[in-house]
């Protein structure tokens, strides 16, 4: 559900360390360590990246919108350039539609108006406009419930990420493709794209995000496979202490009538 964000393949020892945390669920350790980077107005990038890292623990965990939030206006305040302008605005859409779909408050007008500026400031060619046409499908999907807006948004965002060499981003609109697949009947592209979503986590060591992958491609599969990848989903879910909240849902047993 969430995006994309800087991975171990980009090297630096901070970022190695960064993602390391990110990848199991340990974000407000992972931000913690780029705060004194993030302060300053010399490092907007840093401000953002921390801003990114507590937005996606809201979504993971519906907790710690207000440190989300104090980060964001840290990034909004920093940001100097067009392309971080909208990455800020990229990511309050995105704590927005977060909020909204978990529940917590109906902020669904100040996600389109925020990701609208974001695609306003962002040019067609920067790298941070893949993450922004994925994020934007997300909220045709889930809020304005338009499958097929959402379906171009994707394949918008999967080609912008597969130039850009985005792999995690590849993860979630491969995920997210399959999942309209799965909607419309069409079982076999759904298992390749949820297919093609675990592998890529896996391989990256997105240990928070492999327990919803190995559950969603538990839904394409036939038993006594599904079962089988669903008690895997679900003994990475308690390892990791139950992130992401709203997986408990789906991997709870069916009740029998």
């Amino acid at each position: 559900m969430s995006g994309s964000g800087t991975t171990a393949e980009d090297g630096s020892p901070l970022q190695t360390a960064v993602w390391r945390l990110r990848s199991r669920g340990c974000w407000t350790d992972a931000a913690a360590l780029l705060e004194p980077h993030a302060g300053a107005a010399t490092t907007p990038a840093a401000a953002l990246q921390r801003a990114s890292l507590l937005v996606e623990r809201c979504l993971f965990t519906a907790e710690g919108w207000a440190e989300a939030e104090d980060a964001l206006r840290t990034a909004e305040a920093v940001a100097r350039s067009d392309d971080e302008r909208g990455a800020a605005a990229c990511e309050r859409g995105h704590l927005a539609y977060a909020s909204t779909v978990l529940g917590v408050r109906d902020r669904a007008d100040e996600a389109r108006s925020a990701l609208g500026r974001a695609a306003a400031l962002l040019a067609p060619t920067a790298p941070g406009r893949p993450l922004l046409d994925f994020r934007r499908g997300l909220i045709a999907e889930h809020i304005s419930d338009s499958p097929q807006s959402a379906r171009a948004a994707y394949r918008r965002a999967h080609a912008g990420a597969t130039e850009h060499g985005e792999t995690l981003l590849l993860s979630f609109t491969w995920r997210h493709l399959a999942g309209l697949s799965l909607r419309d009947g069409e079982l076999a592209d759904a298992r390749h794209g949820f297919a093609e979503s675990l592998r890529i986590r896996e391989e990256l060591g997105y240990l928070v995000g492999t327990a919803p992958a190995l559950a969603a491609l538990a839904e394409a599969e036939p038993e006594p496979e599904a079962t089988r990848l669903r008690a895997e989903a679900g003994r990475l879910f308690r390892l990791l202490g139950g992130v992401p909240t709203w997986l408990a849902a789906q991997l709870s047993p069916p009740a029998v009538a």
